[in-house]
């Protein structure tokens, strides 16, 4: 009984230093985002982030290799909650693809919107020529990238299936859609301004120009205007 009640207690005590290292390090995090979103990568120290934290600098490397780990972290942690309310957003049972195609609008402006300190970063840094294979946080977001544009190819899919969408290859259509989006959210004052004074476009004309852009064309109309005026 003994034996059990000291493998019991040091069970507890290794419970609460994990707990103790898992906010530390979620502190750290929240600190690193914003002071990387407020100053960008190279204009920010290890000292700003662990003074905002309320950590020592040595204690920083406890937890981060270098200031360029810290970095990359904070995009894994980012990207592991996108992706995570991102599937449920495309997983919702009764729900029609064109509402869920708004719905996707919905989440991604206003996910990006409560956390405007690291949308900033991802606008800025996430081009596909700033990753590299061989750091293993670049290849976590070039797979979170890649299952996004898969979730939203599947769903302009299914809506092909019940003519919602315009026919043409999912895949483009995905990254057009991606393309239309990041173009908002790039120059949303309320991602991109610390003092937003309204919408420069309003959200609700996103959503119709998402939704025009991709509705099936008009019967009788096939091909390109190019196309078109080639068949004369």
């Amino acid at each position: 009984m003994v034996s059990s009640a000291r493998e019991a207690a040091t069970g507890r005590r290794e419970q609460r230093r994990l707990q103790h290292h898992d906010l530390s390090r979620s502190q750290l995090l929240a600190a690193a985002e914003e002071v990387f979103g407020r100053k960008g990568f190279h204009d920010t120290t290890l000292k700003e982030v662990a003074d905002l934290a309320e950590f020592s600098v040595g204690s920083v490397y406890s937890f981060f290799a270098s200031k360029d780990d810290l970095f990359q972290a904070i995009f894994a942690r980012r990207g592991e909650e996108f992706m995570a309310e991102m599937r449920a957003v495309l997983t919702d049972d009764g729900v029609g693809p064109l509402r869920q195609l708004h719905a996707l609008v919905d989440f991604q402006v206003g996910w990006f919107r409560r956390h405007a300190r690291f949308a900033r970063l991802y606008l800025r840094y996430s081009s596909a020529a700033m990753l590299s294979a061989d750091r293993e946080a670049d290849a976590v977001i070039a797979d979170n990238y890649a299952e996004s544009m898969r979730l939203q190819a599947e769903l302009l899919a299914r809506g092909q299936a019940t003519g919602a969408f315009r026919t043409g290859d999912p895949e483009v259509l995905a990254r057009l859609f991606s393309g239309i989006v990041s173009a908002y959210q790039a120059l949303d004052p309320a991602v991109v301004d610390d003092s937003p004074r309204g919408e420069r476009l309003p959200l609700a004309q996103l959503h119709e120009l998402v939704e025009h852009a991709f509705a099936p064309a008009p019967t009788g109309r096939t091909g390109t205007r190019a196309g078109r005026r080639g068949r004369r």
